[in-house]
């Protein structure tokens, strides 16, 4: 049978530190890094909580799997996901979004408008921001609270409705 990956003290993990002391990371100060490459990392962190929620909603075959993730993972859903918590903001976040929302990047999605790119690529710099921060849980408030809003998750029941 297989087990999981220990922790130094023993139990299973069940912390976001866990990686850091695993891999030996240094801490990051995530204010230096350009607006693209915190929404290059916050792109990843989004789309593992949006698979590993869709995953969580039962076992089906990977296309349906894929299909339910790339709808939530697209500009578009980021843009609406956005909007959505958008007044939960602190100042600071704000700032962070903006920062990414603003900046040239190389290259833009096939099937996106320049708003909803630029409105996702801002919320993905914001999503990798409040990661490499330690701020997680905020990053999974905003985006738990988004997918609420939007009809995606029932926050009082805590039950995923990305099922379909």
């Amino acid at each position: 049978m297989e087990t999981g990956i220990k922790s130094p003290a023993g139990g299973a993990d069940t912390e976001w530190g866990f990686f850091e002391a695993a891999f030996h990371l240094k801490k990051m100060d995530a204010a230096l890094y350009s607006p693209l490459v915190l929404a290059y990392l916050g792109d990843a962190v989004y789309e593992v909580l949006i698979r590993t929620l869709v995953v969580n909603g039962g076992n089906m075959p990977v296309n349906k799997l894929h299909k339910r993730s790339a709808s939530l993972v697209k500009a578009a859903a980021q843009a609406k996901l956005f909007m959505a918590v958008e007044d939960e903001l602190t100042e600071e976040e704000r700032a962070v979004y903006k920062r990414g929302r603003n900046a040239k990047p190389v290259s833009m999605a096939k099937n996106a408008t320049v708003r909803d790119y630029r409105m996702a690529t801002g919320f993905e710099a914001l999503a990798g921001y409040l990661y490499l921060a330690g701020r997680r849980t905020r990053l999974v408030q905003l985006v738990s609270l988004g997918l609420e809003k939007i009809g995606e998750f029932d926050g009082e029941q805590k039950e995923c409705m990305l099922k379909n």
